[in-house]
């Protein structure tokens, strides 16, 4: 391995996206089973918007560096790591530490990038393409002639999660602001503004019996309206809580209530079910099957963005050193995509 300059964006504390900071300093040495990683494409996602506010529920002590996902090329191994994988360009979930020059990882976390997609590409469906798999297909179980509702279809898990099901032949009911309806329907969604304030009722008409699924990344009183659209036998998934991201009080109160509610919603004997999503449960409890499952569920999202299942525009590429510039552009609201950070 050659000498060069590790490039990292340190978060401070709570601060605004202009008070960054960017640090240099040596690019670190694998050990025994680790990969370096040189990035090619990191990316802003709505995790970091919270951590900067201090109210991602899981987030570490200030300062770290933020970056939920890289895609890079293997650029050193460790002790036991195979050579051959040394520029073979792979995928880490890394949930902090992607907004770096380089990164270290586990060679077990690292999943190789298919022939025929760019960096960039495999970056738009990392954490985006990994939530909305598993939670459509290892949680909900959905099946082709369901219909399920998604909140935030235009938005980056929502987007691949709808794509997704459409794929899987699921009839999606989805909500969204009005000027994302017509690419919406192109793609077949049904829409519901989600600023009429009257998103029951709305969904109640397309589907009067309720749905079969519903992905809520919304939080708050989003999740109890949820449950009451669901369908017998329905399944409720909570993978956020959006709704609360500027409040104040303790950070892990939000999920922590709608944990409870699902625990409570799901002992109910009316055959209906209520959870909250957390990619990384799984890794406390089994590390083997976790990477398994990661493995097999990112190579299948891989697969679907190569056939044109899904679509996964890019809204901006900044340089990591504008990781700032990035931030404040995702938390405007005004574009529709992924935001990636590049070297």
């Amino acid at each position: 391995m050659t000498d060069q300059t590790l490039v990292q964006v340190v978060l401070p504390g709570i601060v605004e996206p202009e008070d960054l900071r960017v640090q240099r300093t040596a690019v670190p040495q694998p050990g025994a089973g680790q990969v370096v990683i040189a990035m090619e494409a990191t990316g802003v996602s709505f995790a970091e918007q919270q951590m900067r506010r201090g109210r991602y529920y899981d987030q570490p002590p200030f300062p770290f560096v933020p970056g939920y996902d890289v895609v890079g090329r293997v650029y050193a191994v460790g002790a036991g790591v195979d050579p051959g994988l040394l520029g073979r360009r792979v995928a880490v979930l890394t949930k902090v530490g992607g907004w770096s020059s380089h990164v270290l990882a586990d060679v077990r976390d690292a999943v190789e990038v298919p022939e025929g997609l760019t960096a960039e590409q495999a970056e738009t469906v990392v954490v985006n393409g990994i939530t909305a798999w598993q939670m459509l297909h290892r949680r909900a179980h959905v099946r082709a002639g369901q219909t399920i509702l998604v909140h935030g279809a235009s938005g980056g898990v929502g987007s691949v999660l709808t794509q997704l099901a459409l794929a899987a032949g699921v009839t999606v009911i989805g909500t969204a602001s009005p000027r994302n309806h017509e690419a919406l329907r192109a793609a077949g969604v049904i829409p519901v503004d989600y600023r009429a304030g009257n998103v029951p009722e709305q969904v109640r008409e397309l589907a009067p019996g309720g749905v079969d699924a519903v992905f809520d990344h919304v939080g708050g009183r989003s999740v109890i309206d949820s449950w009451h659209l669901l369908a017998p036998g329905g399944t409720l998934v909570s993978y956020g809580s959006a709704s609360t991201r500027d409040d104040s009080g303790w950070k892990q109160w939000p999920v922590l209530k709608i944990v409870l509610r699902a625990l409570l919603w799901t002992a109910l004997p009316n055959g209906r079910s209520a959870s909250f999503f957390n990619i990384w449960a799984g890794k406390k409890l089994n590390q083997n099957r976790f990477r398994a499952r990661l493995r097999a569920d990112l190579t299948e999202v891989f697969a679907a963005l190569r056939r044109g299942d899904i679509v996964t525009p890019i809204a901006a590429r900044l340089p990591l050193a504008q990781a700032g510039e990035a931030l404040r552009l995702a938390e405007s609201g005004t574009v529709s995509g992924k935001i990636v950070l590049t070297p």
